[in-house]
């Protein structure tokens, strides 16, 4: 095992004397995801993903930390492939997934490049393979008493068994078949289509040395119900708990799932909780007892649904809702060790805050105000959780939180990863809305921004639209902007989260005039300051933002560059070619009876008033908004002579993430912006 000394926290004094933060900075620094913990607390497991050898993609490799922060970090694993997924066995055997080759397996492993199942044992020493399904491992859960095994894999359908599964496969390969044909809706999800295989779920027992496992499937014959489910399997082993879609004809329902208990012995399927709901993220108390799970209403034109915890009496399968009153909506439920709570996090006013809510009294405690947490992991004793925290000045980094107290400032892991602080200030604005709502903005500002040298000013629009500006964003990173001398501003407009469910209905379903309005009333406000230059300007964003960049662009002139990122341009277009088109009838209505909000908030139907310079940017693997949006929307551009340019990633979809399409994406936006808002000469990127 190698150990490596990371670096200390990067104080601002520090940084103010070292080289500025660049692209080449943010490609560096190592990007920590997820948290593991021993079942004995004393092993904290999480991933870290750097750039490779070439610094042409990112690797993963599983690292341990000390709780106490006592001994340095250590990396477990290393392969070109990467590894992820860490969970450990109640032994303290850890799991995780990995396409790495099996060095004992035939020269025509069937499983290819897919990911498979390795158990790393508890005293350390090479890992070894306990799982190896052709259509690779997804996800898994671990009993915490029993170690019973449960994990998600496709398969391909009227196939009996992974051998068959591989067979098939071969079979298509050898053929030179790569058609499939579909009966179902949807056909594909973010970045893959679905299909020919079908998700299904798999138990076993924990493995008996190094043998492999021995499933079975507790689903057979799932169909496309699986696809998006999330899973857990209870402390004794016995139960399995899942979500799954509604088996319903009506494709209108399709993103709705039902909560449903699975035994792993007889396979006997038991439905907890359907309706006009959706349910994921369920999560079984360490005393068997409960199954928490994140409950979301539907949503009507009219009116947007409401989202809360769920909780579930096993024995009776009565629910309730745990956190009544509470308007916030909470993510990534976790139980505290002795049944007694439950942790979660949630949005709130620019944050992503970790909160406890108890079961006997629901009596609610927010853990931390300051910064956004991910991965909370209660420690065995109870007393303490730990987690993930980013700031929007910090990348994540491990933090230790007491388990009971309120509003408290984390302990936090100075030798491993520490929140390294960088140069510039950051500071809350809050303008006021035409209907007299506040809206909130984090305001980035380069260290010699001031009265006499006001920073031009780039507004970052965030995606969702159900989203916020919350912590630290490696695709989109405000940071390499103030490095260049840019003020940032980051504002949470209606449809944000965080704010309550108040605050998303002013904006459902009417992006185009109370989502925009918001957004200007924030440009208002941020302009008025001495250290901001008003006359240079750009707006930028991606996705939903995206969206909103190319609606500015046709309302107002007050900008002199635009930057659209896999952005919706024609939304009648948009339901018909994206992943899940019948998700927006929710907000908008059925486009074939009642297309008018369509058609009212549509961008390209502006296109005639664009004056402002635009740089669309987009993937050709977006399926969430493909590619037809940017295509259409360069010819409009083209065709009513708007100046603009167009950056195509072949190799990308929704998010940009190979370390040399980011380097050049940050340099074609700062070129552009340069060149457009501060009159320098255009200075083409290098490589394009």
């Amino acid at each position: 095992m190698e150990v490596w000394t990371p670096r200390k926290p990067v104080r601002m004094a520090a940084m103010a004397d070292a080289e500025p933060f660049s692209v080449d900075t943010l490609l560096s620094l190592p990007r920590l995801d997820g948290l593991a913990l021993s079942p004995d607390g004393s092993r904290l497991v999480t991933s870290v993903a750097r750039p490779d050898a070439e610094g042409k993609r990112f690797v993963t490799a599983l690292w341990e930390l000390d709780p106490n922060g006592e001994r340095e970090p250590r990396r477990l694993t290393r392969s070109a492939p990467g590894e992820a997924g860490a969970v450990f066995m109640p032994d303290g055997a850890l799991l995780f997934t990995s396409s790495r080759p099996d060095p004992a397996a035939a020269k025509d492993d069937p499983r290819g490049e897919a990911p498979a199942l390795w158990l790393l044992p508890p005293s350390g020493g090479e890992a070894y393979l306990i799982a190896a399904p052709p259509g690779g491992v997804d996800d898994v859960a671990v009993a915490r008493s029993s170690g019973t095994i449960v994990l998600g894999a496709s398969t391909h359908r009227r196939t009996a068994g992974w051998d068959q599964d591989a067979e098939r496969e071969k079979a298509r390969v050898d053929a030179g078949v790569q058609a499939q044909l579909f009966t179902d809706y949807p056909i594909r999800y973010w970045d893959h289509y679905l299909g020919p295989r079908e998700r299904h779920l798999y138990a076993a027992p924990p493995p008996s040395g190094d043998t492999a496992l021995e499933v079975t499937d507790l689903l057979p014959d799932p169909g496309r119900l699986l696809d998006l489910a999330t899973f857990d399997v209870m402390p004794d082993g016995a139960t399995a708990v899942t979500s799954r879609a509604q088996d319903d004809a009506d494709v209108r329902n399709r993103f709705l799932s039902e909560l449903v208990t699975v035994d792993v012995t007889t396979g006997e399927q038991r439905v907890l909780a359907s309706g006009d709901f959706g349910y994921e993220s369920p999560a079984g108390s360490p005393d068997g007892r409960w199954i928490v799970a994140i409950r979301a209403e539907r949503s009507t034109p009219d009116r947007a649904g409401d989202q809360t915890l769920w909780l579930v009496d096993l024995a009776t399968g009565d629910g309730r809702d745990l956190l009544p009153g509470f308007d916030l909506w909470p993510n990534a439920p976790v139980w505290a060790p002795d049944s007694s709570a439950v942790h979660f996090t949630a949005d709130n006013d620019g944050r992503t805050r970790p909160y406890r809510v108890d079961l006997d009294d629901q009596r609610l405690t927010r853990l931390a105000t300051e910064g956004v947490f991910t991965a909370l992991c209660p420690s065995p004793d109870g007393k303490t959780v730990y987690a993930l925290r980013s700031m929007v000045t910090a990348p994540p980094h491990p933090v230790a939180l007491d388990a009971s107290a309120s509003d408290q400032e984390p302990r936090a892991f100075d030798g491993a990863w520490g929140a390294m602080a960088l140069p510039g200030r950051v500071e809350r604005v809050v303008a006021t809305a035409e209907d007299g709502t506040e809206v909130s903005s984090w305001l980035l500002l380069p260290p010699d921004a001031g009265k006499r040298n006001p920073a031009p000013l780039a507004l970052f629009i965030h995606g969702g639209p159900l989203g916020s500006w919350a912590g630290w964003h490696w695709r989109w990173n405000p940071h390499v902007l103030t490095a260049k001398g840019y003020a940032v501003l980051l504002p949470d407009p209606a449809l944000s989260t965080g704010y309550g469910l108040d605050y998303i209905q002013r904006g459902w379903g009417r992006w185009g005039d109370v989502v925009y309005g918001d957004l200007m009333a924030a440009v208002d406000e941020t302009v008025k300051r001495p250290d901001i230059d008003e006359t240079r300007t750009a707006a930028m964003g991606g996705s939903f933002g995206g969206y909103m960049a190319n609606w500015i662009a046709g309302h107002t002139d007050r900008f002199d560059a635009v930057v659209t990122h896999a952005s919706l341009w024609a939304l009648e277009q948009f339901h018909g070619t994206t992943d899940l088109g019948v998700y927006w009838e929710q907000e908008f209505g059925d486009p074939y009876t009642e297309p008018q909000r369509y058609r009212q908030h549509s961008p390209n139907l502006h296109v005639g008033d664009i004056r402002t310079p635009m740089l669309v940017i987009h993937g050709e693997q977006d399926y969430r908004v493909p590619i037809g949006e940017a295509l259409k929307l360069w010819t409009d551009l083209k065709r009513h002579g708007v100046n603009g340019q167009f950056l195509y990633f072949p190799d990308e979809h929704h998010w940009i993430l190979k370390p040399g399409n980011a380097r050049v994406w940050y340099q074609t936006v700062c070129a552009f912006l340069d060149h457009h808002v501060r009159g320098q000469a255009w200075t083409r990127p290098e490589l394009l």
